[in-house]
């Protein structure tokens, strides 16, 4: 009994560990069955042959030929590249008895904010130099540090260590850092594009970086001058200076014969240079009927804003509803850290034609336009009757007198053939006559074109065969009369040849031939007689 009970428990134990061993998941036989079919194809590059493997393993799958998927592997593996590296290393270890061997250290390199420069164990490199091969302002290109190296720190405070967060994982993270103290130049607000370089081995993965670190910088307002300026200047403006952030006590008042005028200087707060931020606005806005107009203070040569509102030429823009406005100055830019918005004074505006609704209606701007009524011009009236038919009786005349003229003094038509040129020539010329009819009519000028090369190409085919068979006619009845003749002189002729093999030359005296050669070829062969009969 015990031996029994002993070797239950020993089953067990080996159903246990074989379950143990085996993966699980919640795929059915036929989602595996697909998967195993799509990850065993044939690899193309190193990527592929890792999600195979590690997508095998995962299935629970041995791969088919773990050495050649080794070698593979191997092969495929480019030492420069930390994506091939990782999955290669994921891929081997998949795979039972596949070790993949270096002799060198991989470095890697970690940027964030400040750098540091690490092994695989996250151990500082001490033989490592980080160096700003140059920094640049993005706006005007011009140069701010040039081959600066970076020094090493052994020591990291609070406010550099919350940039490492991403370190959390290296448990041997030590705390030296490469720093660069850029402040130390003082840089202008603004973005910098830097080019650091990492040396000290060639074996260094990303070893050259680009950055773009923003400098921001605190804005201050300096010289708010207020003033209201009559425009036919009959006495001196009324400067009020206002200081940040407070309010003007007073109002000022303008109307269509005085102009109200801003000044003020924008600086950094820390240097005292002066800025020019990129959202610079002065806003007014109606305290009784919520309306808001927006103006864009723009600076001068000497970098001194200004803004001048001429109640006269401005009122479209109001309305013409004159009332109090407060007057709002508006700054802000990417690299200022205390954008503003700062309620200057209140401004007592009066327009000549006021126009003051209750509340101002919202405009609305998605409705129905009105319909567009074209109107086309009119067409001309056209001529009379009695002018268009006289018209076409003087274009028509010259062909009822050609008419005329046949049935009087007869049309010769006896050189006339029933030939298929002649019949087609005659049809063509007829079609062309016609189309030109029809194209001031029905037909535009590119309708016509096309049709006319149709009729065209055809009439003068037909015109050009019609032409040859009458010159050869002709030619024929000229030639009727020297028939006889010329028969005689075919048979002289026959006869000389004959008899040249027995002949001397001063014989053949009345026959020259003249054979011309060119590049020895003959080209030429004529016959010159100094006479038809041979005594």
């Amino acid at each position: 009994m015990a031996h029994l009970c002993l070797f239950s428990l020993l089953v067990l134990s080996l159903v246990l560990e074989t379950q143990a061993l085996n993966p699980t998941h919640h795929l059915t036989i036929t989602d595996v069955a697909r998967l195993q079919a799509v990850l065993s194809q044939p690899f193309t590059d190193l990527k592929s042959a890792y999600y195979s493997v590690v997508g095998l393993s995962k299935l629970g799958i041995f791969v088919a030929d773990a050495d050649e998927t080794c070698r593979f592997i191997k092969s495929n593996l480019d030492p420069s590249s930390v994506e091939s590296l990782f999955y290669a290393a994921e891929a081997s270890q998949a795979l039972s008895g596949c070790e993949v061997k270096y002799f060198f250290t991989l470095l890697f390199v970690l940027i964030t904010g400040c750098m540091s420069v690490t092994d695989v164990l996250c151990q500082p490199l001490s033989s490592a130099s980080v160096l700003a091969e140059s920094a640049s302002a993005v706006s005007s290109k011009s140069a701010v540090l040039s081959q600066a190296p970076f020094t090493l720190r052994e020591y990291v405070d609070n406010f550099i260590w919350k940039y490492f967060l991403c370190l959390k994982d290296c448990p041997l993270f030590h705390s030296g850092v490469f720093e660069l103290n850029f402040m130390a130049s003082q840089p202008a607000s603004g973005y910098y594009q830097f080019s650091v370089a990492i040396a000290g081995d060639s074996r260094f993965v990303a070893n050259h970086v680009e950055l773009k670190v923003k400098v921001s910088t605190r804005v201050a307002i300096n010289n708010m001058d207020l003033s209201v300026v009559d425009k036919d200047q009959s006495t001196g403006p009324k400067t009020t200076r206002v200081e940040y952030p407070t309010k003007a006590k007073a109002s000022f008042m303008a109307d269509g014969h005085q102009n109200f005028a801003v000044t003020f200087q924008l600086v950094d707060e820390t240097t005292g240079v002066e800025l020019t931020p990129h959202q610079t606005f002065v806003r007014l806005h109606n305290q009784k009927t919520g309306q808001e107009v927006v103006f864009v203070a723009e600076p001068d040569s000497k970098n001194l804003y200004k803004f001048e509102l001429d109640t006269a030429e401005r009122k479209t823009e109001f309305d013409s509803i004159s009332g109090t406005y407060a007057l709002y100055l508006m700054v802000g830019d990417a690299t200022l850290e205390n954008p503003i918005l700062w309620n200057v004074a209140d401004v007592v505006l009066k327009f000549l034609e006021e126009e003051v609704p209750g509340t101002i209606q919202a405009k609305t701007l998605y409705v129905p336009k009105p319909e567009i009524q074209h109107l086309f011009r009119e067409p001309e009236k056209k001529p009379p009757t009695v002018v268009s038919n006289t018209f076409t009786a003087l274009v028509l005349s010259p062909f009822l007198l050609l008419l005329i003229l046949w049935f009087k003094l007869g049309a010769n038509i006896s050189n006339f053939t029933l030939s298929p040129s002649t019949i087609l020539f005659h049809i063509g010329h007829a079609a062309t006559l016609g189309l030109m009819y029809v194209y001031w009519t029905h037909l535009n000028m590119f309708q016509t074109l096309k049709y006319l090369a149709i009729i065209g190409s055809l009439t003068f085919l037909a015109g050009n065969r019609m032409l040859a068979q009458k010159a050869v006619k002709r030619y024929s009845n000229c030639f009727k009369p020297i028939l006889p003749l010329l028969s005689f002189a075919s048979t002289r002729m026959e006869s000389i040849f004959r008899l040249s093999k027995s002949l001397t030359l001063p014989y053949l005296m009345h026959y020259v031939p003249f054979i011309h050669y060119i590049e020895n070829k003959v080209i030429d062969f004529r016959c010159s007689y100094s006479t038809f009969f041979i005594v």
